[in-house]
Protein backbone atom coordinates (compact mmCIF):
# COMPACT_ATOMS: atom_id res chain seq x y z
CA UNK A 1 0.00 0.00 0.00
CA UNK A 2 1.68 3.39 -1.32
CA UNK A 3 2.39 6.26 1.61
CA UNK A 4 -0.59 8.09 -0.45
CA UNK A 5 -3.29 5.47 -0.05
CA UNK A 6 -2.77 5.34 3.81
CA UNK A 7 -3.06 8.90 4.28
CA UNK A 8 -6.07 8.80 2.53
CA UNK A 9 -7.67 5.97 4.54
CA UNK A 10 -6.75 7.63 7.77
CA UNK A 11 -8.29 11.01 6.83
CA UNK A 12 -11.53 9.25 5.72
CA UNK A 13 -11.13 7.01 9.26
CA UNK A 14 -11.45 10.67 11.05
CA UNK A 15 -13.84 11.90 9.01
CA UNK A 16 -15.91 8.86 10.23
CA UNK A 17 -15.15 9.00 13.64
CA UNK A 18 -15.91 13.09 13.70
CA UNK A 19 -19.52 12.51 12.13
CA UNK A 20 -19.86 10.17 14.72
CA UNK A 21 -18.97 12.57 17.44
CA UNK A 22 -21.46 14.76 15.79
CA UNK A 23 -24.51 13.02 15.96
CA UNK A 24 -23.58 11.88 19.48
CA UNK A 25 -23.93 15.54 20.15
CA UNK A 26 -26.44 16.26 18.09
CA UNK A 27 -28.62 13.27 20.13
CA UNK A 28 -27.67 14.93 23.53
CA UNK A 29 -28.53 18.15 22.45
CA UNK A 30 -32.04 16.81 21.35
CA UNK A 31 -32.84 14.73 24.49
CA UNK A 32 -32.46 15.92 27.92
CA UNK A 33 -30.17 13.51 30.02
CA UNK A 34 -32.42 12.03 32.63
CA UNK A 35 -30.11 10.07 35.43
CA UNK A 36 -29.77 8.14 38.17
CA UNK A 37 -25.99 7.75 40.07
CA UNK A 38 -25.60 4.60 41.74
CA UNK A 39 -23.82 3.47 45.28
CA UNK A 40 -20.52 1.61 44.70
CA UNK A 41 -22.66 -1.45 46.21
CA UNK A 42 -25.10 -0.88 44.19
CA UNK A 43 -27.27 -4.55 43.42
CA UNK A 44 -27.98 -5.24 39.85
CA UNK A 45 -31.72 -5.98 40.51
CA UNK A 46 -32.56 -3.56 42.76
CA UNK A 47 -30.90 -0.73 39.63
CA UNK A 48 -33.16 -2.38 37.25
CA UNK A 49 -36.27 -1.42 40.21
CA UNK A 50 -34.66 2.03 40.81
CA UNK A 51 -34.62 2.85 36.83
CA UNK A 52 -37.85 1.75 36.08
CA UNK A 53 -39.30 3.80 39.11
CA UNK A 54 -37.68 7.09 38.24
CA UNK A 55 -38.21 6.64 34.80
CA UNK A 56 -34.75 7.21 33.51
CA UNK A 57 -32.96 6.91 30.26
CA UNK A 58 -29.23 6.76 31.68
CA UNK A 59 -27.59 5.04 34.32
CA UNK A 60 -23.86 6.56 35.55
CA UNK A 61 -22.32 3.51 36.63
CA UNK A 62 -19.29 3.87 39.25
CA UNK A 63 -15.85 1.26 38.89
CA UNK A 64 -14.30 1.78 42.44
CA UNK A 65 -10.50 3.06 42.30
CA UNK A 66 -9.41 2.00 45.11
CA UNK A 67 -7.07 4.52 47.15
CA UNK A 68 -5.58 4.11 50.97
CA UNK A 69 -5.57 7.63 51.97
CA UNK A 70 -5.94 11.67 51.14
CA UNK A 71 -2.53 11.92 50.15
CA UNK A 72 -1.29 8.51 49.10
CA UNK A 73 -0.13 7.89 44.74
CA UNK A 74 -1.04 4.69 45.40
CA UNK A 75 -4.44 3.47 43.36
CA UNK A 76 -6.15 -0.02 42.05
CA UNK A 77 -9.16 -0.33 39.73
CA UNK A 78 -11.24 -2.78 42.22
CA UNK A 79 -11.41 -5.75 39.75
CA UNK A 80 -15.42 -6.66 41.14
CA UNK A 81 -16.51 -3.45 40.65
CA UNK A 82 -15.24 -3.27 37.31
CA UNK A 83 -16.63 -6.70 36.03
CA UNK A 84 -20.29 -6.00 37.90
CA UNK A 85 -20.38 -2.60 35.81
CA UNK A 86 -19.84 -4.82 32.65
CA UNK A 87 -22.45 -7.22 33.72
CA UNK A 88 -25.00 -4.36 34.68
CA UNK A 89 -23.84 -2.53 31.19
CA UNK A 90 -25.12 -5.64 29.42
CA UNK A 91 -28.46 -5.36 30.66
CA UNK A 92 -28.97 -1.94 30.47
CA UNK A 93 -28.62 -2.07 27.03
CA UNK A 94 -31.02 -4.31 26.20
CA UNK A 95 -33.56 -1.74 27.64
CA UNK A 96 -31.94 0.68 25.66
CA UNK A 97 -30.54 2.98 28.73
CA UNK A 98 -27.46 5.23 27.95
CA UNK A 99 -24.25 4.60 29.71
CA UNK A 100 -22.23 7.10 31.83
CA UNK A 101 -18.77 5.58 32.56
CA UNK A 102 -17.09 7.00 35.91
CA UNK A 103 -13.93 6.21 37.81
CA UNK A 104 -14.90 6.40 41.15
CA UNK A 105 -12.28 7.32 43.95
CA UNK A 106 -12.96 5.18 46.91
CA UNK A 107 -10.40 6.64 49.59
CA UNK A 108 -9.65 5.53 52.55
CA UNK A 109 -12.52 2.46 52.18
CA UNK A 110 -15.30 5.50 51.42
CA UNK A 111 -14.30 7.04 54.25
CA UNK A 112 -13.15 10.32 53.16
CA UNK A 113 -13.93 12.65 50.52
CA UNK A 114 -12.42 12.87 47.05
CA UNK A 115 -12.68 16.47 47.73
CA UNK A 116 -9.96 16.39 49.97
CA UNK A 117 -8.14 14.38 47.78
CA UNK A 118 -4.43 15.80 47.36
CA UNK A 119 -1.68 13.39 46.59
CA UNK A 120 1.66 13.94 47.72
CA UNK A 121 3.32 13.38 43.56
CA UNK A 122 1.20 15.24 41.48
CA UNK A 123 3.02 13.87 38.18
CA UNK A 124 2.94 10.42 39.18
CA UNK A 125 -0.92 10.96 39.98
CA UNK A 126 -1.71 12.47 36.79
CA UNK A 127 0.20 9.46 35.20
CA UNK A 128 -1.04 6.85 36.95
CA UNK A 129 -4.78 8.11 36.41
CA UNK A 130 -4.38 8.16 32.46
CA UNK A 131 -3.63 4.56 32.91
CA UNK A 132 -6.65 3.82 34.88
CA UNK A 133 -8.74 5.86 32.28
CA UNK A 134 -7.17 3.98 29.37
CA UNK A 135 -7.85 0.80 31.05
CA UNK A 136 -11.68 1.80 31.62
CA UNK A 137 -11.59 2.38 28.12
CA UNK A 138 -9.87 -0.41 26.69
CA UNK A 139 -11.90 -2.69 28.55
CA UNK A 140 -15.16 -1.60 30.05
CA UNK A 141 -15.55 1.76 27.35
CA UNK A 142 -15.08 0.84 24.16
CA UNK A 143 -15.90 -3.24 24.22
CA UNK A 144 -19.50 -1.98 25.61
CA UNK A 145 -20.21 0.54 23.87
CA UNK A 146 -20.04 3.45 26.84
CA UNK A 147 -22.21 6.68 25.78
CA UNK A 148 -20.42 9.19 28.34
CA UNK A 149 -17.22 9.07 30.24
CA UNK A 150 -16.22 11.13 33.40
CA UNK A 151 -12.63 12.12 33.08
CA UNK A 152 -12.48 13.44 37.05
CA UNK A 153 -15.42 13.09 40.29
CA UNK A 154 -15.07 16.14 42.07
CA UNK A 155 -11.48 16.16 43.10
CA UNK A 156 -11.28 20.11 43.62
CA UNK A 157 -7.74 20.01 44.87
CA UNK A 158 -6.49 18.89 41.72
CA UNK A 159 -8.81 20.97 39.47
CA UNK A 160 -5.91 24.01 39.23
CA UNK A 161 -3.69 21.50 37.16
CA UNK A 162 -5.20 22.69 33.96
CA UNK A 163 -2.89 21.26 31.28
CA UNK A 164 -2.20 18.50 32.87
CA UNK A 165 -6.39 17.79 32.59
CA UNK A 166 -6.61 18.88 28.93
CA UNK A 167 -3.97 16.65 27.84
CA UNK A 168 -6.44 13.54 30.34
CA UNK A 169 -9.03 15.04 28.50
CA UNK A 170 -7.57 15.24 24.85
CA UNK A 171 -6.20 11.65 25.34
CA UNK A 172 -9.61 10.06 26.13
CA UNK A 173 -11.04 11.64 23.54
CA UNK A 174 -8.52 10.18 21.27
CA UNK A 175 -9.51 6.95 22.12
CA UNK A 176 -12.79 6.73 23.26
CA UNK A 177 -15.74 6.15 20.91
CA UNK A 178 -18.30 8.88 22.99
CA UNK A 179 -18.94 11.88 24.87
CA UNK A 180 -16.28 12.94 27.61
CA UNK A 181 -17.04 15.20 30.38
CA UNK A 182 -15.56 16.68 33.82
CA UNK A 183 -16.99 16.72 36.83
CA UNK A 184 -16.16 19.94 39.36
CA UNK A 185 -17.80 20.26 42.70
CA UNK A 186 -19.91 22.57 43.73
CA UNK A 187 -18.83 26.38 45.73
CA UNK A 188 -19.93 28.68 47.22
CA UNK A 189 -19.53 32.93 46.92
CA UNK A 190 -20.70 35.08 49.56
CA UNK A 191 -20.51 39.07 48.53
CA UNK A 192 -19.00 40.16 51.13
CA UNK A 193 -16.17 37.22 50.68
CA UNK A 194 -13.82 38.13 48.41
CA UNK A 195 -11.38 34.83 49.02
CA UNK A 196 -14.85 33.34 47.92
CA UNK A 197 -15.48 35.56 44.73
CA UNK A 198 -11.90 34.92 43.73
CA UNK A 199 -12.29 30.88 44.20
CA UNK A 200 -15.00 30.99 41.40
CA UNK A 201 -13.51 32.95 38.87
CA UNK A 202 -10.57 30.65 38.86
CA UNK A 203 -13.16 27.98 38.52
CA UNK A 204 -14.76 29.58 35.82
CA UNK A 205 -12.07 30.62 34.09
CA UNK A 206 -10.08 27.30 34.24
CA UNK A 207 -9.57 26.29 30.56
CA UNK A 208 -10.37 22.28 30.98
CA UNK A 209 -13.84 23.43 30.48
CA UNK A 210 -13.59 24.62 27.17
CA UNK A 211 -12.70 20.52 26.19
CA UNK A 212 -15.14 18.38 26.88
CA UNK A 213 -18.24 18.08 25.37
CA UNK A 214 -20.32 19.40 28.17
CA UNK A 215 -19.44 20.46 31.84
CA UNK A 216 -20.71 18.47 34.63
CA UNK A 217 -21.25 19.55 38.46
CA UNK A 218 -21.85 18.08 41.64
CA UNK A 219 -25.17 20.49 42.56
CA UNK A 220 -24.57 20.14 46.48
CA UNK A 221 -24.86 23.93 46.90
CA UNK A 222 -26.09 24.57 50.17
CA UNK A 223 -29.44 26.63 50.02
CA UNK A 224 -30.95 27.55 53.49
CA UNK A 225 -30.06 27.46 57.43
CA UNK A 226 -33.91 26.03 57.87
CA UNK A 227 -34.89 22.67 59.40
CA UNK A 228 -37.46 22.77 56.55
CA UNK A 229 -38.72 25.00 53.65
CA UNK A 230 -41.37 25.89 51.46
CA UNK A 231 -40.42 25.06 47.57
CA UNK A 232 -41.06 28.87 46.76
CA UNK A 233 -38.52 29.31 49.76
CA UNK A 234 -35.97 26.90 47.84
CA UNK A 235 -36.76 28.48 44.29
CA UNK A 236 -36.08 31.91 45.90
CA UNK A 237 -32.88 30.51 47.79
CA UNK A 238 -30.91 29.11 44.15
CA UNK A 239 -31.25 32.78 43.14
CA UNK A 240 -30.35 34.29 46.40
CA UNK A 241 -28.42 31.37 49.25
CA UNK A 242 -30.05 32.71 52.53
CA UNK A 243 -27.33 30.21 54.27
CA UNK A 244 -25.11 32.48 55.88
CA UNK A 245 -26.78 35.97 54.61
CA UNK A 246 -24.29 34.93 51.12
CA UNK A 247 -27.11 35.70 48.37
CA UNK A 248 -25.20 33.61 46.31
CA UNK A 249 -26.97 33.18 43.07
CA UNK A 250 -26.67 29.73 41.99
CA UNK A 251 -28.64 29.73 38.54
CA UNK A 252 -26.70 32.41 37.09
CA UNK A 253 -23.05 31.22 38.22
CA UNK A 254 -23.81 28.03 36.57
CA UNK A 255 -25.41 29.71 33.45
CA UNK A 256 -21.79 32.01 33.58
CA UNK A 257 -19.90 28.31 32.73
CA UNK A 258 -22.69 27.94 29.51
CA UNK A 259 -21.93 31.59 28.00
CA UNK A 260 -18.26 31.32 28.73
CA UNK A 261 -17.98 27.97 26.78
CA UNK A 262 -21.00 27.61 24.92
CA UNK A 263 -21.23 24.03 26.20
CA UNK A 264 -24.41 22.84 28.21
CA UNK A 265 -24.15 22.26 31.62
CA UNK A 266 -25.23 18.58 33.22
CA UNK A 267 -25.81 18.47 36.93
CA UNK A 268 -23.64 15.59 37.52
CA UNK A 269 -24.68 14.84 41.11
CA UNK A 270 -28.19 16.25 42.47
CA UNK A 271 -28.99 14.97 45.67
CA UNK A 272 -30.18 15.33 49.40
CA UNK A 273 -30.43 13.40 52.46
CA UNK A 274 -33.51 12.45 53.35
CA UNK A 275 -33.86 14.65 56.82
CA UNK A 276 -34.33 17.89 58.04
CA UNK A 277 -31.63 20.51 57.10
CA UNK A 278 -31.46 18.81 53.81
CA UNK A 279 -31.18 22.28 52.10
CA UNK A 280 -28.38 23.53 54.69
CA UNK A 281 -25.50 20.73 53.66
CA UNK A 282 -27.11 18.57 51.16
CA UNK A 283 -23.69 16.89 50.48
CA UNK A 284 -23.82 15.50 54.02
CA UNK A 285 -25.78 12.63 54.66
CA UNK A 286 -25.92 12.55 58.16
CA UNK A 287 -26.89 16.64 58.28
CA UNK A 288 -29.44 15.71 61.07
CA UNK A 289 -30.90 12.90 62.94
CA UNK A 290 -34.68 13.82 61.79
CA UNK A 291 -35.83 11.77 58.96
CA UNK A 292 -37.43 14.41 56.17
CA UNK A 293 -38.87 12.70 52.96
CA UNK A 294 -40.76 15.36 52.23
CA UNK A 295 -37.91 18.15 52.77
CA UNK A 296 -35.47 15.84 50.49
CA UNK A 297 -38.60 16.29 47.97
CA UNK A 298 -39.31 19.90 48.15
CA UNK A 299 -35.01 20.06 47.55
CA UNK A 300 -35.29 18.08 44.03
CA UNK A 301 -39.31 20.18 43.39
CA UNK A 302 -36.87 23.48 43.67
CA UNK A 303 -34.60 22.50 40.72
CA UNK A 304 -37.26 20.95 39.14
CA UNK A 305 -39.22 24.25 38.64
CA UNK A 306 -35.96 26.37 38.44
CA UNK A 307 -33.84 24.26 35.37
CA UNK A 308 -35.95 21.81 34.16
CA UNK A 309 -37.11 24.30 31.15
CA UNK A 310 -33.47 26.21 31.22
CA UNK A 311 -31.81 25.42 27.57
CA UNK A 312 -28.51 25.72 28.45
CA UNK A 313 -29.18 22.42 30.96
CA UNK A 314 -28.67 19.46 29.55
CA UNK A 315 -30.43 16.97 32.27
CA UNK A 316 -29.58 15.55 35.66
CA UNK A 317 -28.36 12.69 37.75
CA UNK A 318 -30.05 11.82 40.78
CA UNK A 319 -27.65 10.58 43.73
CA UNK A 320 -28.08 7.66 44.52
CA UNK A 321 -29.87 4.92 43.86
CA UNK A 322 -29.03 0.66 43.39
CA UNK A 323 -28.84 -0.09 47.18
CA UNK A 324 -31.60 0.91 49.85
CA UNK A 325 -29.75 0.15 52.83
CA UNK A 326 -30.62 1.64 55.72
CA UNK A 327 -27.43 4.07 55.89
CA UNK A 328 -28.67 4.63 52.16
CA UNK A 329 -29.72 8.23 53.51
CA UNK A 330 -29.16 9.91 49.88
CA UNK A 331 -31.76 7.30 48.45
CA UNK A 332 -35.01 9.15 47.03
CA UNK A 333 -38.01 8.91 48.82
CA UNK A 334 -41.58 8.29 47.59
CA UNK A 335 -42.51 11.71 47.46
CA UNK A 336 -39.27 12.67 45.71
CA UNK A 337 -39.44 9.77 43.35
CA UNK A 338 -42.49 11.34 42.23
CA UNK A 339 -41.18 14.22 41.48
CA UNK A 340 -38.00 13.01 39.78
CA UNK A 341 -40.10 10.83 37.40
CA UNK A 342 -42.16 13.08 36.08
CA UNK A 343 -39.22 15.46 35.36
CA UNK A 344 -38.64 16.27 31.71
CA UNK A 345 -42.36 14.18 30.83
CA UNK A 346 -44.11 15.80 28.14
Amino acid sequence: MSKKILIMIIVLLLGIFAIIKINLNEEYSQEKIKSANLSTDYEIKQVLIDIKKLNVNTVNIPVVINIPNLTSNDMTMNEYSKEKAIKLIKELKKKKIKIILEPYPWINNGSDYETEYNPLDKAKFFSDWKNILNCLIDDVANPYKTDIMVVSSNMSKLEAYEEEWCEIIAFVKSKFNGLVTYKTAWWYTAKWDKESINRYNNKLNNKLFSKVDFISIGAYFELSEKSENTVDELVDCLNSTRIYNRQQNIVKEIYNFYEKYNKPIFFGELGFPRRSYAATHPWDSLVSDTVNNKEQARCFEAYKIVFEDKDFINGFSVFAVGQKGKDKNFYPSKESIKIISSWYKR
